[in-house]
């Protein structure tokens, strides 16, 4: 058996080598799991005894073919549960991370499958993040910055990159949704904030920050 912690550590080093592209560090995985490195390295000698890393000391971490399974399996279950408070029990997408971190620990492998067909098979989250399917296979959109785009493109909204409640709600309250259509009508050269016409016809200025922090592919 995997425990609530073990799982937890599987699905930070998941996202930390999804982002980096390589070995992760036992500093970078202290730092997204909020605790301190010696804990870290216990964690990891325990995870490498059950053949779910490969670990080295100062070679870093990656995950092996059972490990990444594993991890797979938990994010799956995470953007399920999301997705059914969200669409199901009317949370917003700022209010299920925690509701659906402590759901994700779920065993029942009949319960995920049922909940997957009950919510017709989704390919995505509330936050459109891709939903693992049973076999772990991901359909992965490729998405791009807002910031990378030009005056005159036209996108659409796919995703986001930070999924704090702070941000979220910060779109909600500018009006910008997944699958929202946004013109880049100016860009501002001094600090490259934009001016942005979403679907709604709505016009407002948004940083650089927040541009950096949505994902969009082109009309």
């Amino acid at each position: 058996m995997i425990s609530f912690t073990e799982e937890n550590y599987l699905k930070a080093i998941y996202h930390l080598i999804e982002q980096e592209g390589e070995a992760v560090t036992t500093n970078a995985i202290a730092e997204k799991i909020n605790t301190k490195a010696a804990s870290v390295t216990d964690m990891l000698k325990k995870l490498s005894d059950k053949k779910l890393i490969n670990y080295q000391k100062y070679q870093g971490v990656t995950l092996t073919p059972k490990g990444e399974k594993t991890a797979l399996n938990i994010i799956r279950k995470q953007r399920l549960w999301e997705m059914f408070l969200v669409e199901k029990l009317d949370f917003k997408w700022d209010e299920v991370h925690d509701a659906a971190e402590q759901l994700e620990h779920i065993k029942s492998d009949k319960l995920i499958e049922q909940l997957d067909k009950f919510l017709n098979y989704p390919k995505v989250d509330p936050h459109g993040d891709p939903i693992p399917d049973a076999k772990g296979r991901l359909q992965i959109q490729k998405s791009h910055l807002l910031s990378k785009f030009k005056k005159n493109d036209v996108c659409i909204m796919t995703g986001v990159v930070d999924h704090s409640p702070a941000f979220l709600q910060y779109l909600d309250k500018s009006g910008i949704t997944l699958g929202n259509e946004i013109k880049i009508k100016e860009i501002i050269e001094f600090d490259r904030s934009l001016q942005i016409i979403t679907g709604r016809q709505k016009t407002i200025f948004i940083s650089n920050d927040v541009a950096k922090n949505i994902l969009v592919i082109a009309k």
